[in-house]
């Protein structure tokens, strides 16, 4: 049984490694992250910020068993320190961290590219309107975890693969990819598996890309869709799709263009939707306080404007770091202090960050416009040099 089992986890290695090949070749010089140490008068806009927006967020983070024993110090001092008191925050951070660049060095020993910018993009809780039943205009289904897919932790037979879940089902006695998203789009191999029922197929698939959301119910209830599991089929940007079809250019294909090209074009919908083999799937949680954002990958409560997902392969979950970019409304600086609180599929590389917006029509704006380069330090405790978190199970 157990030879069986190592033979079952061995072709779902091998599955695994065939369903996460890139759209396009890997680049050829290969890419570390480094984090450079700096002082704080070289972080731009650092006085300026209300750092009382995100201490509760970086309270949040000291409080999970996620950071390192580096922060214990600073995390007993951070809890007696009140959300109120900026000077007292300032003081602390100041004294006991030290900010640290993030920088990306490409090439081989002739020839070495830095590079201290990365693309800063966003996300949101989105809001949909549904149904615990198929009825009139809800016909989307939302669905929770297949009870037939095997979900595997590698660790145990192959060490140097530990952090790496992958996905499959059982074809008789052999072992094959669980379905992607055309071969799930008709809904019968995932018959029963539905937790609600959407009024819009295009909000139900941009949920999936966000991780999770709001649905106001016909009974005037509201719940939150959380993100439970996924397919484990490799996650492809239709925004890049559309563009290779010369649908749009690069710089046209935000969010908000996406929603008026799929809107304007309902006939080639689930053409673009099967683009991105993967597909996500939901656990219902209740909504007791609306103002609660969704939790992370670090299992706390996500801060509108202050909590942002990272490759945690290559940056430290759960630490503050500080952003510098663009408003994507407004053009304005966006210069402040956030915590590293989640982590998503498109979300590679460093200096690389997802902002999450929060909630609401605003936050729908903001998320779906940013698309800007932007430059991030680690703050880290003084003493210590940076280092990246163990990555999450995917």
């Amino acid at each position: 049984m157990r030879n069986a089992v190592r033979v079952a986890m061995l072709a779902l290695a091998l599955l695994a490694a065939c369903t996460t090949v890139p759209e396009k070749p890997a680049p050829a010089m290969p890419t570390e992250t480094r984090f450079e140490a700096t002082a704080w008068p070289d972080l731009p806009g650092w006085q300026q910020d209300a750092l009382a927006d995100a201490w509760p967020a970086l309270q949040a983070s000291c409080r999970t068993t996620r950071l390192a024993a580096a922060w214990n110090a600073f995390c007993m001092e951070a809890a007696r320190v009140t959300v109120t008191d900026t000077g007292a925050q300032r003081q602390l951070m100041e004294s006991r961290l030290r900010p640290w660049r993030v920088a990306s060095i490409s090439g081989d020993a002739r020839h070495r590219v830095r590079a201290d910018t990365g693309m800063i993009t966003g996300y949101y809780e989105p809001l949909l309107n549904g149904s615990r039943r198929r009825a009139g205009v809800f016909q989307t289904p939302l669905y929770a975890v297949p009870q037939d897919m095997l979900t595997l932790d590698l660790a145990e037979a192959y060490p140097s693969l530990a952090g790496t879940r992958v996905r499959g089902k059982l074809q008789g006695r052999r072992v094959v990819p669980y379905p992607d998203r055309a071969q799930l789009a008709d809904g019968r191999l995932l018959a029963g598996q539905e937790l609600l029922w959407v009024d819009s197929a295009v909000d139900a698939f941009f949920l999936q890309i966000q991780g999770s959301g709001r649905v106001r119910l016909d009974d005037g209830s509201t719940v939150r869709l959380a993100y439970a599991d996924v397919n484990g089929r490799p996650y492809r940007a239709i925004g890049r799709y559309l563009v290779d079809k010369g649908e749009m250019t690069v710089e046209q294909a935000t969010a908000p263009a996406l929603r008026e090209w799929l809107a304007s074009h309902p006939e080639r919908q689930q053409e673009v939707f099967n683009h991105n083999p993967s597909v996500v799937f939901f656990r219902e949680e209740a909504l007791p306080d609306a103002s609660v954002g969704p939790r992370g990958a670090l299992g706390v409560p996500l801060t509108p404007g202050r909590s942002i997902a990272v490759d945690p392969g290559l940056l430290p979950l759960g630490a503050p770091m500080f952003l510098s970019t663009t408003h994507p409304v407004s053009n304005a600086p966006l210069q402040r202090l956030v915590v590293a609180q989640d982590t998503g599929g498109a979300i590679r590389g460093a200096p690389r960050a997802d902002l999450f917006w929060g909630w609401g029509a605003d936050a729908a704006e903001g998320a779906g416009r940013m698309r800007a380069q932007g430059s991030m330090w680690v703050l880290w405790p003084s003493g210590e040099a940076p280092s990246a978190s163990r990555p999450p199970p995917n």
